[in-house]
């Protein structure tokens, strides 16, 4: 089992929440599509969105990262700094469509963690590739 599969169930239980509050939005709104002018489904749905724009490739990333067999440390702590920051931006998000603490601190967790990781693959390949040559 490799450990990013702890932070890919934890992401799907993530928007699987978030796509229920959009649902449930809607139907308590009775909007069948799109957000009816409604500022709080609005809100939902783009909570929704957000964890589908950005997850995605961070648990690639993680993946890639536990492929490679970087110390499990790493691995979790780059797992929950995602999770956290996303689920801090859910909320933030959730409660105001300006700027709010938990919009730009999960945002900036969700953007650290994805540079961190991607700066690490990419550097991992530049060893790989002078101890090849």
């Amino acid at each position: 089992m490799h450990i990013t599969g702890i932070y890919a169930a934890l992401a799907t239980l993530l928007v699987l929440i978030l796509a229920a509050r959009v649902s449930l939005g809607r139907h308590g709104a009775r909007i069948g599509l799109g957000d009816g002018g409604d500022h709080e489904l609005t809100k939902r749905i783009r909570a929704h969105a957000n964890a589908l724009e950005n997850l995605p490739l961070a648990l690639l990333l993680l993946l890639l990262l536990d492929l490679d067999r970087i110390q499990p440390l790493w691995l979790h702590v780059f797992g929950c700094l995602l999770i956290v920051g996303r689920i801090l931006h859910a909320i933030g998000l959730s409660r105001s469509a300006g700027t709010s603490f938990g919009r730009f601190t999960g945002t900036a967790l969700t953007w650290g963690v994805m540079l961190a990781m991607a700066l690490l693959l990419l550097w991992q390949w530049l060893v790989w590739t002078a101890s090849a040559a």
